[in-house]
């Protein structure tokens, strides 16, 4: 799973997710990276926001489950889970991410597709299609993102954040 990925669609059972996808529906590029020495690796997005490309970089952790990663995201206090669900590690793959907010307990679900590159077969989004009804979501909800800028090639100056 290691290298340059590209988020090209996403659907949540989390109303404020999606809209927040919904008003901006650009590929975010990017890059994990293994920390050898250390149980975790890091991942670094690039995206469009507010008409600056933006880098936030969080650190992952391992699990012991092949395909099962975890990382807190302060902000919402909630503790996420992420499955690697199907991926043929050269083209595509399928992300599950169950979260769990605190104190309220609100569970959220979190289907994502990524590329290698900035597309994928009609086969592949079919495939993902049926994962997220799989997951009790329907496929109409799906936000397929766009290439809107050039923050996903860095083309533009970026601003890092760090989460």
């Amino acid at each position: 799973m290691m290298g340059k990925w590209y988020e090209l669609a996403v659907v949540s059972t989390c109303p404020h997710y999606m809209e927040r996808k919904r008003e901006n529906p650009v590929i975010v590029a990017m890059e994990l990276q293994h920390v050898a020495s250390e149980n975790n690796f890091t991942k670094t997005a690039s995206r469009l926001r507010n008409g600056t490309c933006t880098q936030m970089s969080k650190v992952i952790g391992l699990t012991n489950t092949p395909g099962r990663f975890f990382h807190h995201v302060t902000r919402l206090s909630a503790d996420v889970d992420s499955f690697l669900v199907d991926s043929n590690y050269d083209e595509y793959a399928m992300m599950l991410q169950l979260s769990t907010e605190k104190p309220s307990g609100n569970l959220t679900t979190i289907v994502k597709l990524y590329s290698r590159t900035m597309d994928v077969r009609p086969a592949v989004l079919d495939d993902f299609k049926t994962l997220v009804k799989h997951h009790g979501m329907s496929d109409d909800a799906i936000i397929i993102q766009k290439n809107k800028d050039d923050c996903v090639s860095g083309e533009q100056v970026t601003k890092p954040i760090t989460t």
